[in-house]
């Protein structure tokens, strides 16, 4: 039994179903989080004292933090597809990920915030215009990265291509002016077409 915890609005329970759909394997999916709560009743607060989602169960194994769980899955249910078998590569897989996690999500964040989930009359146009600057300079990196090649790491889709994915589907909706990126925008295109994706990128909200 496999159960997912979280929202589907919130980019980290994106990168988890993403990565459960590609793998195709059997989960149920619980709402918790924002207006569905559940994350600081007793029971929830005992599988992640964070009070965060998502969570994942799968028979009894408890584990949390998005990008945590996307590794999971990937080196158990996905090794040699969504995680290279080349250390190398794999290396690298790691390294996107934590990248996304620690510079391009939080890059996004108070963009995504005030134009997305705050009333037009209490959103500070400073903090989205630095939001935004910070979101360009990832932007820029990312498309530099992706010229002449068709995924983030190696010639084949990986874990790396869901965690950046989630954030660049993100940052590609907000409504805020933008420089566009034509190597990032291809790439982001491509991922778009993948059934999975489909399942785990919803418009914001």
């Amino acid at each position: 039994m496999r159960r997912l915890w979280g929202r589907l609005s919130s980019v980290n329970v994106q990168k988890a179903v993403w990565g459960l759909e590609e793998l195709g394997l059997p989960y149920e999916r619980v709402e918790a989080g924002g207006a569905f709560g559940r994350v600081h009743d007793p029971d929830y607060v005992a599988m992640n004292p964070n009070s965060l989602v998502p969570v994942m169960e799968e028979d009894g194994f408890v584990l949390w933090e998005s990008n945590a769980i996307l590794r999971y899955l990937a080196r158990g249910h996905g090794a040699g597809a969504l995680w290279p078998e080349d250390p190398r590569e794999a290396a690298q897989v790691d390294q996107w990920l934590d990248w996304q996690a620690t510079r391009f999500t939080p890059s996004t964040r108070d963009a995504f915030w005030q134009t997305v989930r705050t009333p037009p009359e209490q959103r500070d146009r400073a903090v989205i215009d630095r939001s935004v600057a910070a979101s360009e300079d990832c932007a820029a990196l990312l498309d530099a990265h992706l010229m002449g090649r068709p995924y983030m790491v190696g010639d084949r889709f990986t874990a790396a291509d869901i965690a950046v994915g989630a954030a660049a589907h993100r940052w590609l909706l907000l409504d805020v002016p933008r420089v566009e990126r034509p190597a990032m925008r291809a790439w982001y295109e491509r991922l778009r077409t993948r059934p999975a994706a489909a399942s785990a990128l919803p418009p914001l909200s």
